[in-house]
């Protein structure tokens, strides 16, 4: 433990509230960060709206366009025989669309790419043919993407959505939406923000929208940049539509968002953070003289202990009656130091014992040492044939596979308020009634037994979900006394329980899968729950290690339902719980001989 040192606190304590000015001023930059950092945060959510709604804009227009052009073709060839353009009627049909579409170019050509007729285009193309993405169309190809100078055959014409269909009989159609000055200008209406047209990775702006404000190229990526312009500030921000991505060129989008609402809100707020700021250092000020006489001798006391705390020794500090949190400091130290004794003495004895419920009834002193006899109920619970099963499995699979098992066996046996006393293998040995006893102990035991049953068969339907072969169990049963304490050496202990109920829960399990049960109970155990539960009388066993034979029931299942009341007056099934147990119908067995 390192020992608080205060030689000069007094000191220094007068000289950190001195320096707090000096710290507000440093925080200023940091704050000033976080306002700007604030600002793009809040316009983060605006931008992505705007590509979104920008992206909505541009294929609507592209779906009318498609619509367009094939209305086109459609006419075209219900007014001609398709033998030879005709170029007075195609004329008529541009005209026609170009009412309803006065910002698309319409080219006409024949099965030779020539353009005989034409409309809204400045410069048209002689031949659709000489512009390399058209070249297939009158061979029977359609075309859908980006023109870098869309049906204008200029150079510096503005780059166009274009559509290119054939028609029936050769020829093809040609249909042009320029994103220029105009497209940008109606677009940033609909959308409420100003736009400019850029080729991929420059600056230089092809066409923007009237209002477009002018450092608004700075923006370099999809992150919001925030400029000012006089009185204004604008959230700019690049993307690229995926339609501007095809064709020779490719092209971005920069959007400029007014955010001069949100700078203003932002620095109000950073007004007012400075305010306290600055009315706190004032404050620390003022106090921190007075202050640092007190704390110098309160803490001093407390160094004072601390060094002897260092040394193992637990000295509680006198108290500086201060009347306020230094007064709360020496109290907690001292409630520290009663703790680190407390703690000390515990963790020799307690930190022996594994199980948690075992290790709260210890440091509630309850149990003794040396051991007690106690009439407990035991709980053995095993996997049969695991051994062929571990064989055929990997041992990662194998591994998973028990835990899995565990989690949903124990869970049912800590609902019960049962107590793992340990792992063997594959087996489990529950006790119940140990170090805590109940007076239903027994009926608790037998209602785990059978929701463990219930539990396995939804295991099992998880498993064959899997393709895995189902798991069967056997479940031994059995009340008696036995002495409960520790057990081990001087270095490690365990608390467990021992005794000839002990052994006989185990074989009555071993012998499940001779009798063909499931879950086996003996007479001491099927007296005390007789009137809970539904039972088969198996036979009478003689196992190893007793000579008196012992009567041996099956469970099939709970009486009355599973809302029967226990005898302490509770229920079967906690609140919520849905793994009720089921009475499970067995015909009557024949009669097999004792072992």
């Amino acid at each position: 433990m390192s020992v608080f040192r205060l030689q000069t606190v007094r000191a220094k304590l007068t000289a950190l509230v001195a320096l707090s000015v000096a710290v507000t001023l440093a925080i200023l930059p940091v704050l000033s960060w976080q306002t700007k950092k604030q600002l793009v945060d809040e316009v983060d959510d605006r931008v992505e709206e705007v590509k979104t709604s920008f992206q909505t804009e541009v294929d609507d227009d592209l779906a009318d366009l498609e619509i367009a052009a094939r209305l086109i073709v459609t006419t075209s060839q219900s007014r001609t025989d398709g033998s030879k353009p005709d170029a007075a009627i195609a004329d008529t049909i541009a005209k026609e669309f170009h009412e309803v579409y006065p910002d698309v170019d319409i080219l006409f050509a024949d099965k030779s790419g020539k353009v005989y007729s034409q409309l809204g285009c400045q410069t048209p193309h002689q031949a659709i043919d000489a512009i390399p993405e058209l070249a297939k169309v009158v061979a029977g190809e359609s075309y859908r993407g980006m023109l870098p100078t869309g049906c204008e055959a200029q150079k510096d014409s503005m780059p166009a959505y274009t559509i290119a269909l054939p028609m029936k009989g050769g020829g093809a159609v040609v249909l042009c939406l320029p994103i220029d000055r105009r497209y940008l200008h109606n677009a940033s209406l609909k959308l409420g923000l100003e736009l400019a047209l850029v080729p991929v990775s420059s600056n230089a702006v092809l066409s923007k929208s009237d209002h477009f404000p002018v450092g608004g190229t700075s923006a370099d990526g999809a992150k919001p940049v925030i400029i000012d312009e006089g009185d204004e500030a604008w959230a700019v921000a690049r993307f690229a539509p995926k339609e501007l991505a095809s064709g020779r060129t490719h092209y971005e989008v920069i959007a400029a968002l007014d955010v001069t609402d949100i700078r203003s809100i932002v620095r109000k707020n950073f007004g007012v953070a400075l305010a306290a700021l600055l009315v706190s250092a004032l404050a620390s000020v003022a106090w921190g003289a007075r202050l640092a006489s007190m704390m110098s001798k309160a803490l001093s006391r407390v160094n004072e202990a601390l060094k002897k705390l260092e040394k193992q020794e637990y000295v509680k500090v006198d108290i500086y009656k201060t009347g306020d949190e230094l007064e709360n400091l020496a109290e907690g130290f001292n409630q520290m130091v009663d703790g680190l004794q407390e703690r000390d003495k515990l963790r020799s004895t307690f930190g022996k014992y594994m199980t948690e419920a075992v290790m709260e009834h210890l440091m509630a002193g309850k149990v003794q040492l040396g051991g007690e006899s106690l009439k407990v109920t035991i709980l053995f619970s095993d996997i049969r044939s695991f051994t062929t099963l571990s064989e055929k499995m990997e041992a990662h699979a194998l591994v998973a596979l028990l835990n899995e098992y565990f989690t949903d066996m124990v869970s049912v046996i800590i609902r019960e308020d049962g107590v793992v006393d340990k792992y063997i293998g594959d087996a489990i040995m529950a006790v119940f009634g140990a170090p805590v006893q109940r007076k239903d102990d027994p009926l608790r035991a037998v209602r785990a037994a059978v929701f463990m049953r219930t539990g396995l068969k939804k295991l099992n339907v998880r498993l064959k979900e899997r393709g895995m072969a189902p798991i069967r169990t056997g479940i031994g049963i059995h009340t008696g006394d036995v002495v409960a304490g520790n057990i081990g050496s001087e270095q490690r202990m365990e608390y467990t329980v021992i005794g000839d109920a002990v052994n006989l829960a185990s074989r009555l399990e071993s012998n499940t899968k001779e009798v063909g049960a499931d879950i086996l109970i003996s007479e001491d155990t099927y007296q005390a729950v007789k009137d809970h539960v539904e039972v088969r009388k198996v036979r009478e066993l003689t196992v190893k290690g007793r000579v008196q034979p012992v009567m041996t029931y099956e469970v099939l299942g709970m009486k009355g339902g599973p809302m029967l009341k226990s005898p302490d007056g509770t229920s079967l099934v906690p609140p919520g719980d849905e793994s009720k147990p089921e009475l499970v119908p067995s015909s009557p067995k024949p009669a097999e001989s004792a072992t």
